[in-house]
């Protein structure tokens, strides 16, 4: 089976899988149409779970939803709201000043390309990523690490770091899988695809070389 072929068949089998589950938190922001509430929702839910950073959001987007609300939550509010989404005096930071940018240089309004959203301090790669894919529909692959991972043991790339991930991934990966290529990753490897994987259980464990496990249930 050639390698394209390979892609497609393990691609639709997971997405056929994992289609009907609950999307991530910040993928179901995309369906507000708010890409505010979007890139909040992913600058929250770094180095967390993904019900802690349902919940952190919850609580700060029934205070304030908005840069302007967010710019002139006192801090210490602010970090009371996200307590629970960790690093929460960071994210607080973080949060505060990507607000007061999009106040001062975009009228409020979150930038729909990717080297506008990248000069915003605490704004990376990923997040940037996630923004114009699930927000704006823009033809991009988010990669965090479970696509990182994911991809390399799959063997669909051969990449040392996730911001390489992305470009080699939209090499292969034909464009009708990119949108949801991160949320399917994202769900496969919670429930499967880990760092000790359960190939036991794997729906392409036929069609996975299990590049880099050592250790496999």
């Amino acid at each position: 089976m050639k390698k394209q072929e390979r892609i497609s068949k393990i691609l639709k089998i997971l997405i056929r899988k994992y289609g009907s589950y609950k999307k991530p938190t910040v993928r179901a922001t995309s369906r507000q149409k708010d890409a505010f509430k979007t890139l909040v929702a992913c600058l929250l839910s770094l180095r967390t779970t993904d019900e802690n950073t349902a919940r952190a959001a919850a609580s700060l987007f029934s205070v304030a939803s908005t840069p302007r609300q967010i710019a002139k939550l006192p801090i210490k509010k602010l970090e009371k709201l996200i307590y629970c989404s960790g690093y929460y005096k960071n994210k607080a930071k973080t949060i505060k000043h990507v607000a007061k940018v999009l106040l001062k240089k975009y009228n409020g309004k979150v930038p729909s390309t990717r080297e506008e959203l990248l000069s915003i301090k605490g704004i990376g790669p990923k997040t940037a990523a996630i923004v114009l894919g699930f927000a704006f529909g823009k033809k991009v692959i988010p990669v965090d690490v479970h696509v990182h991972t994911i991809a390399n043991r799959l063997g669909f790339v051969r990449t040392k770091k996730p911001e390489q991930t992305e470009s080699e991934l939209m090499k292969v990966v034909p464009q009708k899988y990119w949108r949801e290529l991160n949320t399917t990753f994202v769900l496969f490897g919670k429930e499967i695809c880990k760092s000790v994987p359960i190939c036991s259980k794997c729906p392409v464990c036929k069609l996975c070389p299990r590049i880099g496990v050592k250790k496999r249930k």
